[in-house]
């Protein structure tokens, strides 16, 4: 796919301080960007200077050429009410925001975690918005499909969660009998009632208009995806679990020649680990992993950096990551790195600089 217009030989430089166009680093991490009326829009959290908790919300950038932004503010802010599941303070992490043709509206989803209460919540949360810069109203938050099993939690590798349900939750964590146990279910039928847990979350919507939130689940064991309702704001039911108790998070999904590619990473906290590629020919599985798709310098590490969004630019495909600095959040840093594909399948090679006119050659 040829890739022109202005500012397609403008060079990207992965890791280094990215500056707006008020000379300041751009701060908006764990992002994603849409492509808008031919202006691309950059969504992430807004990171303070001391802590990773969000004082301000969700910023806003946007650009014609990818390189140079443009601030456009805070899209969504955390409220200054303490009753607010979005108080000042609480934890708002991977913004992703889709366009939905039918109604015409922008709709955000982040995951939430309640103020004061550390990790334990678990939630998704969603805004929406008739401008794609915003203002975005917050409307709700929520675990995922409360009293719904997944579509492929069915038949003899289920576990009985009906009988001895107290023994299998007193089993020891990270023994065999304990991991059999996830596998077959132990934690969705934990979390039945309240929904299903969602940390690090992605939105990916398909040819066919069709949404779906692809999260961490099941204490981070299990990715979880879950078809989105026709007006992208709630979940169907409908909703399949893949790399069952293998400690995936921050999921990047793309397709191409469809076929669905998804880019994950360990559960290693803030520090890097080596990125884990997955495919399949249908968004619900069964998803297969493959090799790391990183290759040369830093690639068992991921350059330093986590994966966050996988970007399509007229059918090329750019790798966004974060590498993020917990001592100091606000100098978090961003690597965005084009995609080969290589015997049909996806490569990520480090490169100090480079330019969308490099997909040309």
């Amino acid at each position: 796919m040829q890739i022109v217009g202005r500012g397609a030989s403008k060079k990207f430089y992965p890791g280094e301080i990215w500056k707006d166009n008020n000379g300041v680093h751009i701060n908006a991490h764990g992002g994603g960007v849409i492509n808008y009326n031919s202006t691309y829009y950059w969504f992430g959290e807004y990171k303070s200077d001391t802590t990773s908790s969000a004082m301000v919300g969700v910023t806003c950038y946007s650009s014609k050429n990818l390189v140079d932004w443009t601030n456009r503010g805070v899209a969504l802010a955390v409220s200054d009410d303490e009753s607010s599941d979005i108080a000042k303070g609480c934890i708002l992490e991977r913004p992703k925001v889709v366009y939905n043709k039918k109604t015409k509206k922008f709709v955000m989803w982040f995951h939430l975690e309640l103020k004061g209460n550390g990790y334990s919540a678990a939630r998704y949360g969603v805004a929406v918005s008739n401008n794609v810069a915003g203002p975005y109203k917050y409307i709700h938050s929520g675990r995922v499909n409360p009293n719904i099993y997944p579509i492929n939690m069915i038949g003899k590798d289920t576990v009985d969660v009906n009988s001895h349900y107290t023994d299998m939750m007193a089993l020891k964590w990270w023994t065999p009998e304990w991991y059999d146990a996830i596998k077959k279910g132990l934690f969705v039928k934990r979390d039945l009632a309240s929904g299903q847990m969602a940390r690090d979350q992605t939105v990916f919507v398909d040819e066919d208009g069709k949404a779906y939130h692809i999260y961490s689940s099941e204490d981070n064991l299990t990715l979880q995806i879950a078809e989105l309702t026709d007006d992208y704001t709630a979940h169907t039911g409908k909703y399949a679990r893949m790399a069952i108790s293998e400690m995936n998070e921050a999921p990047a999904v793309f397709k191409r020649n469809g076929v669905y590619w998804m880019i994950t990473s360990g559960c290693t906290g803030w520090a890097p680990n080596k990125a884990r590629l997955f495919t399949a020919n249908n968004i619900m599985g069964p998803w297969k992993q493959l090799p790391n798709p990183c290759i040369g310098k830093g690639a068992d590490l991921t350059f330093g950096g986590q994966s966050t969004y996988v970007l399509n630019v007229n059918g090329e495909f750019i790798f966004m990551a974060d590498v993020w600095r917990p001592e100091h959040p606000s100098d978090a840093r961003y690597i965005w790195l084009p995609i080969e594909f290589k015997n049909d399948k996806p490569i990520i090679e480090w490169r100090d600089s480079w330019s969308l006119s490099d997909f040309n050659k």
